[in-house]
């Protein structure tokens, strides 16, 4: 039997193709060329990058000490602190006072329905000065610590008058305003500076925190209708003048007492301790800025300071006026009652330091509210 062979048809192997061998070496090649030419293209980069830096610090170099400047940065950081950004520190919440308050003007009409308890009672501004009030309250309490005592000697019915001691800046007034507001919410009408109306941003802040430049008349009429009025006889002047020995600079005012004698109400002496730690006037040139002060009236002398120190006010006892008594007789009774809450409560001289240190240790009460 015959047996056959399978068919076998053997295909021709195809050649590999020649371009393949040359793209893959024409690939390589170009990619090790372009890397080469990207390296070398961010050296010169970088090379022209620091020829160009050290060819500028060798001209500044020429005119300029380096070294002294580094220096002087060093030396001027803590000014700077304490000129700019601590003092920047109660101007931002002064203007983020106002911002709320064009806020709440702004947007009232979809605020009423959340403040329909402050609109009952007929005050336009209740509802923003109770949210003003909360934010420089939580700023007291965080920075300062603040505490305010003798809230007991308020008197309950009619009007009266705080006299407080005028820091730098006040802030501790500011901070006794918000806190009376929001525990007692008993609104107190406060006597300022003309000046303060032509400040960019501050009007509405006064107008919803009643304030106004008063005169004695103006003063003993709202005192007789059962207003609180809180004023510093020594205003500007005390303020910019004054220092860590905590002297009463009232000079010869005496519409304050005026005013209460004719409204007839009792006059409560108000200070707050290292309120003269937290901010401070720069303690040179005395002389021209007093030159300065008299030619225009305005506080031009520089404040520095936002020191976290311990803030306590103190509300003293009412001075209740008698018959027959002058302006001058009430004038010293409140000076004089005034320096004994300083001597009891301040130390003398005031000390940024210790007052810091303050907020560690907590003080006995001398009085309860």
């Amino acid at each position: 039997m015959l047996t056959t062979k399978p068919l076998s048809i053997s295909m021709p192997t195809v050649p590999k193709p020649v371009h393949d061998d040359l793209y893959e070496k024409n690939v390589t090649a170009w990619m090790m060329t372009t890397q080469d030419k990207i390296l070398s293209e961010t050296e010169r980069l970088c090379e022209m990058v620091l020829n160009s830096t050290q060819t500028a610090l060798d001209w500044v170099s020429q005119y300029v000490d380096l070294d002294y400047m580094m220096w002087i940065k060093w030396l001027m950081s803590p000014i700077i602190i304490t000129f700019v950004i601590l003092p920047c520190i109660i101007l931002l919440l002064i203007y983020v006072s106002s911002l709320i308050l064009y806020i709440y003007k702004a947007h009232r009409k979809r605020l009423i329905r959340r403040l329909a308890t402050y609109v009952e009672q007929g005050d336009f501004w209740l509802g923003g000065r109770e949210i003003v009030a909360t934010l420089w309250d939580a700023h007291a309490w965080l920075w300062h610590g603040y505490e305010l005592w003798g809230l007991e000697n308020l008197p309950t019915e009619g009007g009266f008058m705080l006299l407080y001691y005028h820091g730098a800046i006040p802030v501790d007034y500011y901070y006794m305003v918000a806190r009376v507001l929001l525990l007692k919410e008993t609104m107190i009408h406060s006597v300022v500076d003309k000046f303060l109306f032509k400040v960019p941003g501050m009007k509405i802040i006064l107008e919803a925190f009643c304030c106004t430049p008063g005169t004695v008349d103006t003063c003993a009429e709202q005192l007789a209708e059962g207003k609180i009025l809180g004023l510093a006889p020594g205003g500007v002047y005390e303020a910019q003048f004054g220092d860590n020995q905590y002297k009463i600079l009232w000079r010869e005012r005496l519409g304050f007492a005026r005013a209460a004698l004719k409204a007839n109400v009792p006059i409560l002496p108000v200070f707050t301790e290292n309120v003269r730690e937290a901010f401070r006037v720069f303690p040179f040139g005395n002389r021209f800025f007093y030159w300065l002060f008299e030619k225009t009236r305005l506080p031009l002398r520089p404040v520095f300071g936002g020191f976290p120190v311990k803030l306590r006010t103190h509300i003293g006892e009412p001075i209740y006026p008698e018959p027959g008594m002058t302006p001058e007789e009430m004038r010293d009774l409140c000076k004089e009652s005034l320096d004994k809450i300083i001597a009891q409560h301040q130390r003398i001289p005031g000390s940024i330091f210790r007052g810091i240190v303050d907020r560690l240790f907590k003080k006995p009460r001398s009085h309860s509210d």
